[in-house]
């Protein structure tokens, strides 16, 4: 299984790694975060590939996007940022942050149920909780979105997709580096369940159980164009 790879926002550092991401300049403490990050393996279904990093949120910058595929056909996808701060930040109450996008296609009534957003923010946060990670200052939003169609288009059923924009600060360790293969395996689990599949336990295996997290039923997957 393919390690998770990513991109550096600084190309101009010089010095590449495997994938050509710069790395030259990169202080220590993110460099081994990002390490670690690289090595990690998802669980099977999960496919990953590098994505550019923002420009200006952070000094320090790494990306990568990953979708849950089954069957051939994606049933949620998302983006997971990695940023640094040497100097640290008032916001993220450390010097590392991650911010991630996760959207999927849910079937209307589960998108009626007016407990949605806080149970797909529970999933986040059990994610975590799942995994003993500690971390600090969580914030995002949770959006649904529906279509109608009409027209030529009128054969679809109505969909509606679902979109978690969040960011949280991984507590670092005494290197003062966090454990961002956890928190990245953390994060599979919430695409996963995003897109309906059962959470994995804590030692990555699928059907495992994950304390303290509401589940919806499975959803259908996403139409064709």
């Amino acid at each position: 299984m393919a390690a998770a790879q990513g991109q550096f926002s600084d190309p101009s550092d010089g010095a590449e790694g495997p994938d050509g991401a710069a790395r030259g300049s990169a202080p220590r403490a993110f460099r081994l975060a990002v390490d670690a990050l690289r090595a990690a393996r998802p669980r099977p279904g999960i496919e990953v590939d590098p994505a550019r990093p923002p420009q200006r949120l952070a000094p320090h910058a790494y990306a990568l996007e990953a979708a849950v595929v089954d069957g051939g056909e994606d049933l949620a996808d998302g983006r997971l940022v990695l940023l640094h701060d040497p100097s640290g930040h008032d916001a993220w109450q450390g010097t590392f942050r991650l911010v991630t996008l996760v959207r999927a296609e849910l079937e209307p009534e589960m998108a009626a149920d007016p407990l949605l957003p806080e149970v797909c923010w529970s999933w986040l946060t059990g994610a975590l909780e799942a995994r003993n990670l500690s971390y600090g200052e969580p914030s995002g939003t949770v959006t649904r979105a529906g279509s109608h169609y009409f027209g030529g288009l009128a054969d679809r059923r109505p969909a509606t997709q679902i979109e978690i924009r969040a960011s949280w600060t991984p507590r670092e360790g005494g290197d003062g580096t966090p454990d961002t293969a956890a928190h990245f395996a953390a994060w599979c689990d919430l695409l996963c369940q995003v897109g309906g599949l059962p959470p994995a336990g804590p030692s990555g295996d699928p059907g495992g159980t994950t304390a303290g997290v509401v589940t919806l039923p499975q959803r259908r997957g996403p139409h064709a164009p």
